[in-house]
């Protein structure tokens, strides 16, 4: 069949193969240059020192001051801690809910499922500032309803604390982004699969643990890696949470060297650079999961089915249920509230509520431009990654370009280099290369960044699901005379289409949040909701940050309805 494609693929009409080489050489040095030379600044300046009298010389200096910072070796410990414990009890529940919506017949699956999506694209910090208004130790409701119950002299519940930070990444993105990344291939499992296993005399249990994960092991694992990546640079969380009760980890301590009066931005490099190295085995595992394994589910038998829990219908629906309630509709009601409230948290004064904190921010024209700000850089991003980011992972996956390893390599970059340093990096870029230097301050350098910063995420996410599609769909394309380019195009992006929108809203949110990647390169022109909350918070407006945050929230699932709308015409799950 191979010989048979390979010699219809030659005489078939569209891309030939030197042509598909260019391009595939063309789009290698695009990833390149986005990518390394950002990375090789970094790099350089790590090794720059700024003498006394201003001139700059190279050293090792920088990695001295960087690992003689106090507490570095603490907050280099409190970040696996934090990592391992958030993975041990996300991971588990994420597999068991996505197992339960994707291949059971669980009643409400629509809804539970809008749960999840939901969880995924509200933001964390309005989240989180929800949850202080539950959590905090002096003013929180839940501790506040405790000591009035129970007579206590102090709620149980510290939000400020190791386990408090845990929980706010339960409840935020942990469990609801693995389902995101890992919904669309337990969708894609063939069910004859199952239905030998039961054959086998496997029970629903002995299924999942014997065929479902096995089978889905792929996504799983590049799930379990880019979890573990985005929780080790994880740090609008603990920067709020961790100061107070002294918990400091591995991308604090990068921010105060930034954030210092004499930034130290050599160490800052440093620390970043560190934790390139220690995620490299990570990636060279995940490469070899991709290339030296198959992992097939679907083919061009592909069955559709789904299983029956009788009596455990209602309890399992139940548990998602109140977990769908718990991450989304809680902490945003309590978001809402901040937003009338005289001032943040407390609900103990005379009179706590009041409009005039949504009079003020509506009558700031500020806010309309950066609401139009991140219309265009979120829409610019999620259709330039879903174009981008489908091209990288097919060179990864289904060519064969001799530097397709290299390719995928570089893919995985981005997601190695914490987000201030590679909006850093992005400034150095920008500023130091005079064809780019006109671009500063525009909406177009903010995609750039978001796009590289979204990077791993989408590609690897379309790869876990390319990997599972067999040859014989090009085979059969090729064989009836379609190109490179018309295959491409009317065979494997339809089967992608949940995959690809899934990226597109993927990083539609992301490109909403995004705070760390794109400050140092925002401007009065051109900045967008996430950044103007960000102000809002540094000059002490927590109540009009909570505001600017309720209109992330809406734009988010306002994009999100109208995805599974759109999805649902075409014949599309989302």
């Amino acid at each position: 069949m191979a010989k048979v494609m390979g010699e219809t693929a030659s005489k078939s009409k569209g891309i030939p193969f030197q042509g598909r080489s260019l391009f595939y050489t063309l789009m290698l040095m695009m990833l390149a240059i986005s990518v390394l030379y950002p990375l090789i600044l970094l790099l350089i300046n790590s090794f720059v020192i700024t003498m006394p009298d201003g001139n700059q010389v190279f050293g090792i200096g920088n990695w001295i001051i960087a690992w003689q910072q106090p507490g570095m070796v603490e907050s280099i410990i409190n970040t696996f801690n934090r990592v391992f414990i958030t993975e041990l009890i996300a991971f588990p529940i994420a597999i068991f809910v996505v197992w339960l919506i994707a291949r059971t017949d669980i009643p409400w699956k629509g809804c539970l499922d809008f749960f999840m999506w939901v969880a995924f694209f509200l933001p964390a910090l309005p989240v989180l500032m929800g949850w202080i208004l539950l959590l905090d130790p002096k003013f929180g409701l839940v501790n506040q309803m405790f000591i009035n119950w129970f007579g206590m002299k102090q709620g149980p519940f510290n939000i400020y604390t190791f386990w408090g930070i845990v929980w706010m990444h339960l409840v935020t993105k942990s469990v609801a982004a693995k389902y995101i990344l890992m919904l669309p291939a337990f969708r894609n499992m063939d069910a004859s699969l199952e239905e030998a296993s039961h054959m086998s005399g496997y029970g629903k249990v002995g299924t999942i643990i014997h065929t479902v994960i096995p089978m889905m092991m792929p996504t799983i694992l590049i799930s379990l890696i880019i979890s573990l990546i985005h929780n080790l640079e994880s740090f609008e969380t603990e920067i709020i949470l961790g100061p107070p009760g002294g918990f400091y980890v591995f991308s604090t301590k990068i921010y105060q060297l930034i954030m210092r009066d004499q930034p130290l931005y050599g160490a800052a490099t440093v620390l970043g650079i560190v934790i390139l190295l220690s995620i490299t085995p990570l990636i060279l595992y995940q490469y070899w999961i991709s290339t030296k394994r198959k992992f097939i589910t679907v083919t061009s038998h592909f069955k559709p089915a789904k299983i029956r829990l009788g009596s455990m219908k209602w309890p399992a629906f139940s548990f998602v249920f109140m977990f769908g309630l718990l991450i989304t509709v809680v902490p945003a009601v309590f978001l809402l509230m901040g937003t009338f409230m005289k001032l943040f948290g407390f609900f103990t004064i005379e009179q706590p509520w009041t409009l005039q904190h949504w009079h003020q921010v509506l009558n700031d024209p500020i806010l309309i431009h950066s609401i139009w700000n991140t219309v265009k850089l979120a829409l610019g991003v999620a259709v330039g990654g879903m174009l981008w980011f489908s091209l990288l992972a097919y060179i990864s996956v289904r060519s064969k370009f001799k530097f397709r390893g290299t390719v995928d390599f570089l893919t995985w970059l981005p997601a190695c280099i914490p987000g201030i340093l590679l909006g850093l990096g992005m400034l150095w870029m920008f500023l130091e290369t005079p064809l780019l230097r006109t671009l500063y301050g525009t909406i177009f350098v903010l995609i750039i960044v978001v796009l590289i910063s979204s990077m791993t995420t989408g590609v690897q996410l379309i790869k876990s699901n390319m990997v599972q599609l067999h040859s014989e769909l090009e085979e059969a394309s090729a064989v009836s005379g379609g190109s490179w380019l018309y295959t491409y195009r009317r065979v494997l992006l339809p089967i992608l289409a949940p995959a690809l929108l899934s990226v597109g809203i993927i990083t539609f949110i992301t490109a909403s949040r995004s705070v760390a990647q794109i400050t140092m390169l925002v401007t009065s022109k051109n900045r967008p909701l996430s950044i103007l909350q960000l102000d809002y918070m540094v000059d002490g407006k927590y109540e009009a940050a909570a505001i600017s945050g309720v209109f992330v929230v809406l734009l988010t699932i306002g994009v999100a309805i109208l995805a599974r709308t759109i999805g649902k015409k075409f014949g599309i799950k989302i």
